[in-house]
């Protein structure tokens, strides 16, 4: 008989501690008393127990996720109502302020697109309920013998009243307006004809003699300058801190006999620290041999018409026979005299040479791009065209040289209108004088590059001559030119290029487009929506022929602007506030930092005549630096909201959806476009923004 085995305690305590931490293990006895061995059994949770934990588990996660959710879109909804009040709040304040503090006919304009607006969208939702029941394609009739509910008899009697009443007479403005576009259409072409005539036979003026690299010397070795007139050079500004000194400098480097010019710098800045630098900028180059003055007005009364005017009464004005203007922001080239001036010998009845603008900052941005569009057409066709088939044009009002005697003539500079410029050249032409134009003579400028300073600039341009209109229209009656003048000047000249223009650019597209869509008995064909404009399009960027991927921005473009120039052409025909509001068009000097430099270099020479040293502080670094610091400190640029733009372009949008219902493919790209147009602009999303 064997001896039984002595217990292992060691595994006892190893064992209970197992099972302590794993309940799951167990010891089960067999029955059989012969078998000395326990049998381990490990048992598992039960499937039904484990399914309970884990539904009971997913349910808990889940709606904790789901709490979560919750509170994430709770928040997001709490941050984005925030951000559009604060939106709403800001824009408006920004729409609610006018664009200009005198400009009441704006205000007017503004109400009544507004009005425009909230009918458009009545409209609009009474035509979406009509597509959603059906009614376009069986509407129903007043007449009917079917059992009309309340809305159907509602939008059957506006069926009735639109077709009777409404369609005529906008069917009627519609046609005129039509008649006043193919009008101006073939006015565009007969002016692109006669240019390509030009071309085509190389028609140019011609001076009658050219001035040579330098004066030619008398009998004792001396320069015999008496072959070269005396000539007055006017640079009328006002507040022109950052193009002053390169406008300066351009004049001062003339390639014309010192003693023969003198330099006149009207300043009209009411601003001090201004006064300071130009003046003291005058006085650096009157030590360098240059005769120029510095002249600043005490009482700025009539603008620029006011600076000009007073600058001629001075007594030494008596003797000098030309007089050359550039305004603040143009740099003429050192030959421009010698180029201009010739043109005036043998020619007693020539009042005029105006020179053509060229643009340093053409390429800048997309709205700097679509003005060289616009000006390339005006200085290449317009002005050309006219200076050689009339001998007639509208000064530019700067870049010019006048004979003081036909300024005399006509009654010199008068302060009645804004475009003084055109002012003088209308009533020097009902005088008898006669015009020339140099397209091959280019004077630097600088083009707005914000859409806020364009935008006055257009409308000063658009307002003026309907002023001068109204004044000057019985003295063409009554003047002694020709017939054929008389309706060159009155129909051509101001009807057609300054008040149908705008007028029918913006009655057509902006008004009686968007109410065709929701008056459909009143038809705008296609042809008058896209393909005539888009001849004329082409029509105007011929001059300009690198701009040929811009046609259709340009398009859009000019569309926009219609408001613009037809509030101005309102508010100038019938003397409204805002029509004498004259603001300097802001400038930025693209060109000044690298022109100070050129500048210098060409007068080293006048500083070696004069046997003077030259300090430290006029070798540009100093102004280069004053530049720079400036740009740096400036203030912070935003947008700007433009309300008649913006409401105008929810109007279009609105059409463009009711255009979209009843499947009208041209006109519902059309007015989907140019309302987009619209809202860019209006959201100031073209240009540089300013401070």
């Amino acid at each position: 008989m064997s001896k039984s085995r002595p217990p292992n305690y060691e595994f006892q305590q190893w064992w209970n501690k197992q099972r302590e931490t794993n309940p799951e293990l167990s010891v089960e006895k067999h029955d059989d008393p012969d078998s000395g061995f326990l049998s381990l059994e490990i048992r598992g949770p039960t499937a039904d127990r484990a399914v309970e934990k884990e539904r009971a588990r997913s349910a808990r996660q889940l709606s904790w996720v789901c709490l979560l959710r919750f509170q994430q879109i709770a928040g997001s909804l709490a941050w984005v109502t925030s951000g559009v009040v604060s939106l709403l709040r800001t824009a408006n304040r920004r729409i609610a302020s006018p664009d200009s503090t005198a400009d009441s006919s704006a205000s007017r304009l503004y109400r009544v697109i507004k009005a425009f607006l909230i009918v458009v969208l009545l409209l609009l939702g009474f035509e979406l309920l009509a597509y959603f029941r059906g009614w376009h394609f069986s509407p129903p009739s007043v007449g009917s013998a079917d059992v009309l509910g309340f809305v159907e008899r509602v939008y059957a009697n506006w069926l009735e009243i639109r077709a009777n009443y409404l369609a005529p007479p906008l069917q009627s403005l519609t046609n005129l307006c039509i008649v006043l576009f193919l009008i101006q259409s073939v006015d565009r072409v007969v002016l692109m004809l006669g240019c390509f005539w030009i071309k085509f036979r190389r028609l140019k003026p011609k001076a009658a003699m050219e001035y040579g690299d330098s004066p030619p010397l008398d009998e004792e070795g001396n320069e015999n300058v008496e072959d070269y007139p005396m000539v007055l050079v006017q640079i009328p500004m006002c507040n022109e801190r950052e193009v002053y000194q390169q406008s300066i400098a351009a004049v001062c480097v003339q390639d014309w006999p010192r003693q023969r010019m003198l330099v006149q710098v009207l300043d009209d800045s009411d601003e001090l620290d201004v006064q300071l630098l130009i003046k003291a900028e005058v006085q650096k180059w009157q030590q360098r041999g240059v005769r120029i003055l510095y002249r600043h007005r005490l009482i700025r009364t009539g603008y620029k018409a006011g600076n000009l005017k007073s600058a001629m009464s001075c007594d030494y004005v008596k003797d000098y026979e030309f007089v050359a203007i550039f305004d603040a922001d143009f740099q003429p080239g050192p030959d421009f005299l010698k180029k201009t001036i010739p043109h005036f010998k043998g020619n007693d009845d020539l009042a005029l040479v105006q020179t053509r603008w060229s643009f340093v900052n053409k390429d800048e941005n997309l709205l700097t791009r679509l003005q060289n569009i616009n000006l390339s057409f005006h200085f290449e066709v317009e002005q050309q065209v006219n200076g050689v088939f009339l001998n007639f044009f509208g000064f530019n009002g700067t870049a010019g040289v006048w004979r003081i005697k036909a300024l005399e003539d006509c009654g010199g500079w008068l302060e009645r209108t804004t475009v003084e410029d055109m002012d003088v050249a209308v009533r020097a032409h009902l005088c008898g004088w006669k015009f020339i134009y140099l397209d091959d003579v280019k004077c630097l400028c600088e083009l707005p590059e914000s859409y806020e300073a364009y935008k006055k600039q257009q409308h000063r341009w658009h307002s003026g001559p309907m002023q001068l209109f109204r004044l000057c229209f019985f003295d063409v009656f009554r003047s002694k030119v020709s017939l054929a003048k008389k309706v060159n000047l009155i129909f051509l000249f101001f009807l057609l290029r300054k008040l149908i223009l705008p007028f029918y650019s913006f009655t057509l597209f902006c008004i009686i487009l968007p109410l065709t869509m929701f008056l459909p008995e009143a038809q705008l064909p296609a042809w008058v929506v896209c393909y005539v404009p888009g001849i004329m399009s082409i029509l105007n960027i011929l001059p300009a022929p690198r701009s040929f991927p811009f046609i259709v921005p340009f398009l859009l473009f000019e569309n926009t602007m219609s408001v613009t120039k037809f509030n101005a052409m309102i508010s100038g025909l019938f003397r409204l506030g805002s029509s004498y509001e004259w603001i300097v068009t802001k400038k930025l000097g693209r060109s000044s930092e690298t022109d100070l430099v050129a500048f210098e270099k060409e007068s080293d020479p006048l500083v070696k005549t004069t046997s003077l040293l030259r300090s430290s502080s006029e070798s540009g670094i100093d102004e280069l630096s004053k530049i720079e610091v400036s740009k740096k400190t400036g203030k912070s640029k935003r947008n700007r909201l433009y309300r008649k733009e913006l409401a105008l372009a929810f109007i279009l949008l609105t059409a463009s959806v009711r255009s979209l219902l009843s499947a009208q493919g041209i006109h519902f790209y059309f007015l989907l476009f140019q309302g987009i147009t619209f809202l860019v602009v209006g959201l100031d999303l073209i240009g540089e923004q300013v401070s």
